[in-house]
């Protein structure tokens, strides 16, 4: 394995600066998918905060062409960047600019690396909870549509601010997520409708294969953890001073204030 500290330390200081770079420099560059998780874990560990949980990114067709990658991407979800249901999100010079709309499956048993991939039923098995959030994500790329799967994966696939809701208080097993309707609604105007059929058809299916992502490359699901399963809806454009709220339906609502 690659020592990928350089990299992880690059990235980090253009976070915490909100500054960009226009690639990692070629000594320190992931190659390949599994040398961009390699380098992503470095990031986590030497970001200072520990690991609440995971993102899927480019879960849509749309989203893959945007950033010009094949397929989706995982990244970790640091505590540091996690918000409260009505919080200030603050957008200083973020360059992305959206917001989106997303299940997150919450783990209560763990699901570890194994060879044997696992299936939709135990993926499911494995979540005690839903929960609705909001995703404000960033690069710390200059153009991150030309940079590649690798480098978008050492940077935490676009992670950076993420409004988590408490677990759905209302049953929702028997919902069929891929029909459930999402609205963005941005100060007090619906600006944005779609359904859990954006997140690779399901987000069940999003989650099967996230933890088949985790388990090949990232050690595993630990208990505790959770996933966004990638937005709902086309990521709406937000300024600062937008309020932004996401109407679930009969699961719920969630919104925050972009700052």
């Amino acid at each position: 394995m690659s020592d990928f500290g350089a990299a992880a330390d690059l990235l980090l200081r253009n976070w915490s600066a909100t500054t960009r770079i226009d690639a990692l420099p070629d000594a320190m560059r992931p190659r390949s998918r599994a040398e961009g998780y390699d380098a992503a874990a470095a990031v986590a560990r030497q970001s200072g905060s520990s690991v609440a949980g995971w993102k899927i990114a480019a879960t849509s067709e749309a989203g893959q062409k945007h950033i010009n990658v094949e397929g989706p991407l995982i990244g970790r979800i640091l505590k540091s960047r996690m918000l409260a249901p009505g919080a200030d999100v603050t957008l200083g010079d973020n360059i992305m600019k959206v917001a989106e709309a997303e299940f997150a499956f919450g783990f209560n048993k763990d699901l570890p690396a194994r060879k044997e991939p696992y299936s939709q039923e135990e993926a499911l098995a494995a979540v005690g909870s839903l929960h609705l959030s909001i995703e404000v994500p960033d690069s710390r790329y200059r153009d991150f549509t030309k940079v590649g799967a690798a480098q978008l994966i050492a940077d935490t696939a676009c992670a950076s601010w993420l409004v988590l809701g408490p677990a759905v208080d209302k049953p929702w097993r028997h919902i069929d997520l891929s029909s459930h309707v999402v609205k963005g609604i941005r100060n007090g105007e619906q600006v944005a409708e779609g359904t859990g059929k954006a997140v690779l058809g399901d987000p069940r299916k999003a989650l099967a294969w996230f933890v088949n992502e985790a388990s090949a490359y990232c050690g595993g699901v630990s208990a505790g953890q959770f996933v966004t399963t990638g937005t709902c809806i086309i990521p709406m454009a937000v300024a600062p001073g937008d309020e932004v709220r996401i109407d679930y339906g009969e699961l719920g609502t969630i919104s925050c204030r972009i700052v």
